[in-house]
């Protein structure tokens, strides 16, 4: 079980975007990497295809998941697991409460 899942809202800790908050898109726990929404945008020269215009565009790169924190209540958080009712949940350290998931 990841600590950090697609839809979870976080907050950037290290590098360029330091600060801002994002919902991610998509995690690669292979690579222990993720994409955020909007953090990271880097600029890329597309070839023209079929279905979409070719130029220079813009689009999210992946961030390393140790430079990402959960949001809760405004305020990015460690996460922990515990059981409940036999199945493993994700909580909030600073809070202690359920993340939904």
């Amino acid at each position: 079980m990841q600590k950090i899942r697609k839809g979870d809202q976080v907050i950037v800790l290290a590098g360029k975007d330091k600060g801002r908050t994002g919902e991610v898109l998509k995690v690669m726990p292979a690579e222990d990497r993720a994409i955020v929404r909007g953090i990271n945008m880097v600029r890329r020269h597309q070839r023209q295809t079929q279905n979409q215009e070719g130029g220079i565009i813009a689009k999210e790169a992946p961030i390393h998941l140790s430079n990402l924190a959960i949001v809760v209540d405004g305020k990015p958080t460690r996460v922990g697991f515990r059981v409940e009712n036999g199945k493993k949940v994700r909580y909030a350290k600073r809070t202690g409460e359920m993340i939904d998931g």
